[in-house]
């Protein structure tokens, strides 16, 4: 077989899920263009603008691909290819399709909230301050390692560095003349694209090389701007203009495929068991953005459903980006699947991880255009940077919106938008520069699925309430919360068994805290299915 055949499947199979349990999902919630969604009714300048859905699904797309769906099939590709390639088109489809479309549009219902409010407000208030604490915490987790990664990144590849800062320039200058000018969207787009692929030209010329640790505070300078200013000056026209860059890698990596057909060697399964784990659950916790993410939930309620123009926007940008996203999982596991066993090791451990991985494929499929291999592996490792740093800038506004959402009632000094921004960007840069963030990142991604099934069982609850069909949500939140259960208790034993008592310690606390979550979950879900059964 070649991975020509099985990236055909999986789009034919997104193509027709999109029209059909998309469609399906935009009619169980009675998406209706009639009702003016929060970006007009709450409109402030800031957070609240409506975006057109070129624009916003650009945003939204950058924000939820960052890294995550390019590494992790690529990490769990030790189990063979099938498992994974199973795990990210179902996944996508059932699960995390949903998962990102409840999120969004229960959050829309909400006035743009995020599904701190949702849970909040169809759970109880402390579920929603347990969740949003659990949030928090996370997102300055992110900051900090996500800041690292992006420093490291610069420093070792400062035409990327030098690239990035002029992205940031093209992009103020797009929001201003898009929404300050009124100027035409395509005529601004074409000038951006052309400016994009400049910079890039000009990064790898003049170089900008500085330590990691001093891009770190740079960084922590940047996505204060970033969160504090107003979504359409910088954040939104940057994730806009950097999903050119990821088009364009996608398309050309897909073209080069149906041109090289390159055959699959790795095999099709491994073994159950591998050094990073069990099949279950780690090959659920490992690919978490090309199947299924708790961090999308955060985006979707975070900033795009601030930004949402009209309801049935929500179905491309909340279901079909999950889909989008499932072909960009399964290119990045194609670049590992054409490698044998022993190369994938080799690969992992030569070329720098998984990004390195990403990129000699990339350079493979884009040699089949007549692209130099070497070009093609600097393009694909550019890709991968440009999200990384997406995903930063919006993980500290989202970890924003969540101290706003936390501190609103009983410290509301803490809830101003300077305030919360400067408080989650000294953490995470706090967090960054003491070396600790190694010791607890391993639980990350137990923590992220987690957030995924929690954010589930909110949209559960908030279906329950409406009185609709929660099938939907309920199976995919069932399985999620087994899934990170097991993984937990997993990490529970295993390092309390090292003497690694941080790492048990921490993960236990999650288990409580979830524990907690789907207890008052549950009994929400239950007292609303009762009201409902009583009025028919």
């Amino acid at each position: 077989m070649n991975l020509l055949t099985i990236l055909l499947v999986a789009i034919a199979l997104f193509a027709i899920a999109l029209k059909t349990y998309g469609g399906y999902l935009a009619k169980l919630v009675g998406l209706d263009n009639k009702k003016k969604t929060p970006a007009h009714t709450m409109t402030d300048g800031f957070d609240y603008v409506p975006a057109k859905m070129p624009v916003l699904m650009g945003h939204h797309f950058a924000s939820i691909a960052g890294g995550g769906p390019i590494l992790g099939p690529i990490q769990a590709s030790v189990f063979g290819w099938l498992p994974c390639f199973l795990w990210i088109v179902l996944g996508s489809i059932f699960i995390g399709g949903v998962h990102d479309f409840m999120s969004l549009i229960s959050s829309v219902r909400h006035e743009g909230k995020t599904m701190g409010e949702v849970i909040g407000k169809n759970v109880g208030k402390n579920a929603k301050i347990l969740f949003l604490i659990f949030v928090w915490l996370a997102l300055v987790l992110v900051v900090a390692v996500f800041s690292i990664l992006v420093a490291n990144t610069f420093a070792a590849n400062p035409a990327v560095a030098t690239a990035s800062v002029l992205f940031l320039v093209i992009a103020i200058g797009m929001g201003y003349t898009l929404y300050r000018k009124g100027a035409s969207l395509g005529l601004v787009t074409v000038i951006g694209v052309i400016l994009l692929f400049l910079s890039i030209w000009i990064g790898l010329r003049a170089p900008f090389a500085l330590s990691a640790r001093t891009w770190i505070y740079l960084l922590m300078v940047y996505i204060f701007f970033a969160s504090a200013l107003p979504v359409w000056t910088l954040l939104q026209p940057r994730d806009y203009l950097s999903s050119f860059l990821l088009y364009t890698a996608l398309g050309g990596a897909v073209i080069g495929i149906l041109i090289g057909r390159p055959a699959l060697q790795l095999p099709a399964f491994t073994a159950f068991k591998q050094p990073v784990g069990y099949l279950f659950p780690m090959l659920f916790v490992i690919i978490a953005c090309g199947a299924i993410s708790g961090f999308h939930s955060l985006c979707a309620s975070g900033t795009t459903s601030k930004q949402l123009d009209k309801e049935s926007d929500a179905q491309v940008i909340g279901y079909g980006a999950m889909l989008l996203e499932g072909v960009l999982a399964t290119v990045a596991l194609g670049t590992a699947a054409m490698l044998t066993k022993a190369g994938v090791a080799d690969g992992l451990a030569n070329w720098g991880g998984p990004v390195g991985v990403f990129a000699h494929g990339m350079g493979n499929f884009l040699a089949n255009l007549g692209i130099k291999e070497q070009v093609g592996i600097a393009f694909g490792a550019l890709t991968v940077s440009a999200f990384l740093l997406t995903s930063l800038d919006t993980a500290c506004r989202l970890g924003r919106y969540a101290l706003e959402e936390l501190t609103a009632e009983w410290a509301p000094a803490l809830s101003n938008r300077y305030v919360a921004t400067i408080i989650t960007v000294i953490a995470g840069g706090a967090l960054a520069l003491s070396g600790t963030w190694s010791a607890i990142w391993p639980i990350f991604g137990a923590s992220n699925q987690l957030l995924a099934g929690l954010a589930l069982l909110g949209a559960t609850a908030w279906l329950a309430h409406l009185g609709k069909k929660y099938i939907v949500t309920f199976y995919p939140m069932i399985f999620m919360i087994i899934v990170t259960v097991v993984a937990l208790l997993t990490m529970v034993f295993q390092n309390f068994a090292k003497g690694n008592y941080l790492l048990g310690g921490m993960s236990l606390v999650l288990l409580i805290l979830a524990g907690f979550v789907i207890n008052e979950g549950m009994r929400a879900i239950n007292k609303f299915k009762t009201m409902s059964a009583k009025a028919k």
